[in-house]
């Protein structure tokens, strides 16, 4: 109920913004009376209003005594009046690719604002925007406090506190972490950063799935953000999302059938490279990663069509899949 009330306040907001901006434009010496009275706000609200007009947005707005009212003292419009029809509907398209988060803090944000746009501009029923969708797909929700919680964090730099319970240890664990960077995939948040806290008992960088956390509560104690704190360089070169291991491997794997052209369709890996074998109906892949688990993953969704040939080591994990595999399934 909280943040559905503040979208709605930030959308009347908005809205208010704009009209005063036109009552003022337009030359006709609009006072906080009358302002107040037209929008049916306080004068409090009034008030901040041109305050937020001018510090946030960098309006000249001046008060003239004579007429008894305010007025533009330099040329000045809105933002919002000089985005276009085109980039509304970017912005709308672009809502489209984060439904997967949508009933999410950081959809209903973002949606708030790109409603706005779209119903200032009139176009926000427009058919051609229900031509581009994203296929129904899983979606996680985040316990909005959490969501709060660690964006604080993130901002301020200070340490968070809070129990975990993970995907294959099913205990909970206390964890005092430095949030470095928040990462969205599948519909599910992840905050990346330096546990204190870690099973080797010495520290270091780890992945935690916001929808597993309990219990946070922001220390107030603050750390210093490395330089290089980006969690795409720790990856490998690989592009296999939110996963991520020390020890940067070089692959190789042979693609078949209509998996061919699949493999070939993405970018995978910043160092990939492609050879042909048509008389055996192959496509090999080359690429380096430190992201081992989901390339396991990735080669496994292919089944038969799908073959790693390096390294030894990771075709042997691939092996011990595919038995137990059989084994469940009592071949």
């Amino acid at each position: 109920m909280a943040t559905e009330k503040r979208h709605i306040d930030n959308h009347l907001m908005l809205e208010r913004l704009s009209k005063i901006h036109a009552k003022i434009k337009s030359g006709c010496y609009p006072n906080s009376q009358q302002l107040a009275f037209d929008n049916e706000v306080s004068l409090p609200t009034i008030s901040r209003d041109i305050q937020f007009l001018r510090d946030r947005f960098g309006a000249d707005i001046q008060y003239d005594a004579a007429q008894r009212g305010y007025y533009y003292a330099s040329d000045f419009d809105m933002p919002l009046n000089m985005i276009s029809t085109k980039d509304i509907i970017s912005l709308s398209l672009a809502k489209q690719l984060l439904s997967q988060y949508e009933g999410s803090p950081i959809f209903n944000e973002i949606s708030n604002i790109i409603d706005f746009l779209s119903d200032s501009q009139g176009i926000g029923k427009a058919d051609f925007l229900k031509r581009v969708a994203m296929p129904p797909l899983p979606k996680v929700l985040v316990n909005e406090l959490v969501w709060k919680t660690v964006m604080e964090c993130l901002q301020g730099n200070t340490i968070l506190k809070f129990d975990y319970n993970g995907r294959w240890n099913t205990s909970t664990t206390h964890r005092m972490l430095r949030p470095y960077q928040v990462l969205l995939q599948d519909g599910m948040y992840f905050v990346f950063g330096y546990d204190e806290n870690a099973d080797d008992c010495k520290g270091g960088e780890r992945l935690f799935n916001l929808s597993r956390m309990k219990n946070l509560e922001n220390t107030g104690r603050s750390f210093e953000l490395p330089e290089n704190f980006e969690f795409a360089s720790r990856c490998g070169g690989g592009r296999f999302g939110a996963f991520k291991e020390a020890k940067k491997v070089h692959y190789e794997i042979d693609f078949y059938d209509d998996a061919r052209q699949y493999v070939k369709d993405c970018v995978w890996a910043d160092d990939q490279e492609f050879s042909e074998i048509e008389e055996e109906h192959t496509t090999t892949i080359k690429f380096t990663s430190s992201q081992s688990t989901k390339v396991l993953e990735w080669v496994l969704a292919q089944g038969v069509n799908a073959r790693p040939i390096a390294p030894a080591e990771f075709v042997e994990r691939w092996r011990n899949e595919i038995r137990g595999l059989a084994k469940a399934a009592g071949i």
